[in-house]
């Protein structure tokens, strides 16, 4: 599963997802897009899970590209803890995905497959997302 090879810090706040993505909302390396339509953190499972729907729909045929990478660490505190005693420790990677973010990108299928491996793909995704084409080809 993704994540960083060291971070600067363990622990992160929690932070708020407001706004449209400033960038990465284009299709930049592929023709096809999977473009995500609502805020929200996605896990480094939940971007392994849809990536292995769409290469298997491919039969790993064309190229695959990830446009989002877990870089926040998720803490938790185990269950039936009381309040206090600190923070909890970092259970999982996740990526905070502003609406407009193209999430992954397809490159040499025929447009109905990258369309249903997308499909395939929203499934694993917890948000809104949308088929896109690359402009000016």
């Amino acid at each position: 599963m993704l994540s960083p090879k060291k971070t600067k810090y363990r622990k992160a706040f929690k932070g708020r997802i407001h706004g449209d993505a400033r960038s990465g909302f284009t299709v930049a390396f592929g023709t096809f897009g999977l473009k995500a339509l609502e805020p929200a953190r996605i896990t480094a499972r939940q971007i392994e899970a849809a990536r292995r729907a769409i290469t298997r729909h491919m039969r790993r045929a064309g190229k695959l590209w990830s446009r989002v990478f877990p870089d926040i660490p998720v803490s938790k505190k185990p269950a039936e803890v009381r309040m206090g005693s600190g923070k909890g420790s970092p259970e999982y990677w996740a990526c905070r995905v502003k609406p407009g973010r193209i999430l992954f990108e397809l490159d040499g299928v025929a447009e109905n497959i990258a369309r249903e491996a997308f499909d395939l793909a929203k499934e694993k995704l917890p948000i809104e997302a949308k088929f896109v084409e690359r402009i000016g080809l």
